[in-house]
């Protein structure tokens, strides 16, 4: 693995405590795994182009603050995101 790939999995919270850090792809992956919904079923259900989401997971692209944060909001709050989509 090369410095820049190192470097671009890194933390998306550097100020997190180094034990809390998690990596950019494994954040996605892991709100998406614990969702239970496919790539394109979770992509669908939370506004997510599916591009982006296959390239987040892949470790190619990282996610900006704004999708780091809705992403952990989808996490702890599936239902609550779901229905907030579904009045517009």
């Amino acid at each position: 693995m090369t410095r820049s790939q190192i470097t671009a999995d890194m933390a998306v919270d550097d100020q997190a405590d180094p034990g809390q850090v998690r990596s950019a792809r494994a954040l996605v992956q892991g709100v998406r795994w614990r969702s239970g919904l496919s790539q394109g079923e979770f992509a669908r259900a939370f506004g997510i182009p599916p591009a982006q989401l296959a390239a987040l997971e892949l470790g190619q692209t990282r996610p900006d603050a704004a999708l780091t944060a809705y992403l952990r909001v989808i996490d702890h709050a599936p239902d609550m995101v779901r229905e907030a989509l579904e009045r517009f």
